[in-house]
């Protein structure tokens, strides 16, 4: 029979081994993060998905993936991750304006946040610096596409008395100013002339939005342009200019048009024959795993991410390359 002594001793290990198995199971319990974009259907967003998962994978928390394509739903999301018990998040929002509302209500949760793509904004239009940021260096990514037309065009022996450019602009978003920013520099920096550098506003960043704004410039070219270079901060705001060149009858043998992006040039570079002749590659699935990486990091250990990390990081696909770079980072199928 057990005394008194003992009877004590074995309430103290039955409590200390609860006590100890609460413990354990608090350590094992699953990190979560949240990974939410502004365009789930995109492949460069499904690609930061896919990679934002692997990065789980090596590393042990699970992604919970989530659409907001505006921004009622993205505070809706927000609120959906906190319920199931997400301690951070990395977005990409549907607009950069609703940076303010997403750190409220990150800091109302209890969360971390993290921009990836798309930099915050605050009330008066400046970078949110205090949030951190990985995206492209977009200026730099820019002068690196340029580089590649004026490439091209030397290549295929254009002379710059002939050959003009028109660059289809969209100065509203601050990453498209800079990249088409950096595009321009250059091509100056190449030789081709100033006034050989036409600028098209666009209205809207899609194709027909760049089709229209090509088509009120291809107006103003005069008489004797042979040759023509189209830029753009995407690969939408290039297809479309291209669709206008094809419209206005300049052959593809007479058109670079070169894009940024990559993943939405896929169907054009299947083609034979086009004036789009590549695009810049970048790294949708570095940012996916790096951010999703940095996250984890600092919901665990309490390790913030650099307030900024520039990716200028592309590679230049073609009809010639295109089908074997995809395959390196899963994007052909």
């Amino acid at each position: 029979m057990l005394s008194r002594h003992g009877i004590r001793s074995l309430c103290c290990a039955a409590l200390t081994a609860a006590m100890f198995a609460g413990s354990s199971a608090s350590w094992a319990e699953e990190v979560k993060i949240g990974f939410l974009v502004k365009q789930a259907e995109e492949p460069w967003f499904q690609t930061e998905w896919a990679f934002a998962e692997k990065a789980g994978k090596d590393k042990g928390f699970k992604v919970i993936k989530i659409a907001v394509p505006d921004g009622e739903k993205t505070l809706s999301a927000i609120d959906s991750l906190a319920a199931n018990g997400v301690k951070g998040f990395v977005i990409c929002p549907p607009d950069v304006a609703l940076g303010p509302a997403i750190v409220a209500k990150a800091k109302l949760n209890d969360m971390k946040v993290m921009a990836v793509d798309d930099r915050f904004v605050d009330a008066k239009g400046n970078f949110m610096e205090d949030v951190p940021y990985l995206g492209m260096a977009a200026f730099e990514v820019g002068e690196k596409q340029g580089m590649a037309m004026a490439g091209e065009a030397k290549k295929r022996g254009w002379d710059w008395k002939d050959t003009y450019a028109i660059i289809n602009t969209y100065n509203e978003l601050d990453t498209g100013k800079k990249r088409t920013d950096g595009s321009v520099k250059a091509l100056q920096a190449a030789g081709l002339p100033t006034e050989h550098i036409l600028f098209a506003p666009q209205k809207t960043l899609d194709v027909p939005g760049s089709m229209d704004a090509t088509n009120s410039t291809l107006v103003k070219l005069p008489a004797g342009a042979k040759n023509l270079i189209i830029g753009g901060m995407n690969d939408n705001t290039v297809l479309g200019g291209v669709r206008a060149t094809e419209s206005a009858g300049f052959a593809a043998a007479n058109v670079i048009g070169i894009g940024i992006n990559g993943t939405d040039a896929i169907g054009e570079l299947k083609k034979a024959n086009s004036g789009f002749f590549g695009s810049m590659l970048p790294s949708p699935h570095t940012e996916g795993y790096n951010t999703a990486s940095m996250m984890f990091e600092w919901v665990t250990t309490g390790k913030e991410p650099p307030k900024y990390t520039a990716m200028d990081d592309v590679t230049l696909i073609t009809r010639e390359n295109f089908k074997q770079e995809l395959e390196k980072i899963g994007l052909w199928n």
